[in-house]
């Protein structure tokens, strides 16, 4: 979702509220693996790998307080898996497939497989 060239953001655009995303170069493989290694953090990346467009934080029913659900997208967002930007009141958050793709190739598509395979062997996300 964000070009390799676009600076971090950090202030407001256009009057809204911008959130800090790493550039693609700042993007680190521990990084990316840790916030994956997490249950709630690789459900949250399974429904938008499977959503046909952006989604809400609303729009995900986790198990877990609001403020433990902010922190887990937060992760996300610092570690480059999600681009979150502010439309309106909502946050959206789509993955950055692109970036991720072009840095590790395959690595989001085989933890996604595998994930989905683990939730039909064993069951629902937990």
């Amino acid at each position: 979702m964000t070009p390799a060239s676009a600076p971090a953001a950090s202030a407001t655009e256009a009057g809204g509220r911008v959130l800090d995303h790493p550039t693609r170069d700042e993007i680190r493989i521990e990084g990316v693996l840790h916030a994956l290694s997490d249950p709630m953090r690789l459900r949250i990346v399974r429904e938008l790998a499977a959503a046909e467009s952006e989604l809400t934080c609303s729009c995900f029913d986790l198990p877990v307080s609001k403020s433990t659900s902010t922190h887990h997208f937060r992760v996300l967002r610092e570690s480059g898996i999600v681009q979150q930007i502010y439309r309106g009141t909502a946050k959206m958050n789509g993955l950055r497939r692109d970036d991720l793709e072009a840095l590790f190739p395959g690595l989001l598509s085989r933890v996604l497989d595998a994930a989905n395979r683990q939730v039909q062997r064993i069951g629902e996300d937990r």
